[in-house]
């Protein structure tokens, strides 16, 4: 594992994930939510959020956190591993709110923790599985036909996979 894509819905663990998988391979990590959004949140431009993945991925070595279906493919093409959070969205529910009461919300960028709760998003994590994941597996069978994919469809497996022994 040196090129490592995390993906799954808001709350499911990514960065936990990602910075974990980052200090067992020794890697970088790049949380996408710290490219995307400035301090007041606004977002990059689609082409230039694009731009900054391509040089990300041509790196040697990665791991890189977050979703954004739109570039999604981007870090597919590159990686040799991809980890999908596919965890219930009331598990993530959990998880955000968890991450709202240990950051009191706002950009946390030296944890990755980029908390804006509102109810699209809230809406957004309880259509995920519906909604999204469909996306997310067509571009994952479409991009990633040479990566070894590792879906995780609870806290407890993602424990496991992280454990010492694990692959």
């Amino acid at each position: 594992m040196h090129r490592i894509a995390i993906i799954g819905c808001g709350g499911s663990g990514k960065t936990t994930v990602g910075r974990r998988i980052a200090a067992l391979v020794d890697a970088p990590l790049t949380h996408l939510d710290a490219v995307y959004y400035d301090a007041d949140w606004n977002p990059l431009p689609p082409e230039e959020f694009a731009a900054i993945q391509e040089k990300l991925v041509a790196e040697p070595q990665w791991v890189i956190d977050g979703n954004f279906a739109s570039t999604l493919h981007i870090r597919l093409a590159n990686a040799d591993t991809v980890i999908f959070l596919d965890i219930s969205p009331l598990v993530c529910l959990w998880g955000i709110l968890q991450r709202r009461l240990r950051y009191r919300g706002g950009q946390h960028a030296e944890q990755g923790v980029y908390d804006r709760i509102h109810w699209g998003f809230i809406r957004y994590i309880l259509g995920y599985r519906r909604q999204m994941r469909p996306k997310v597996r067509a571009l994952i069978a479409e991009h990633a036909t040479h990566a070894r994919v590792i879906t995780l469809t609870s806290r407890r497996a993602a424990r496991r996979f992280l454990a010492p022994n694990a692959p």
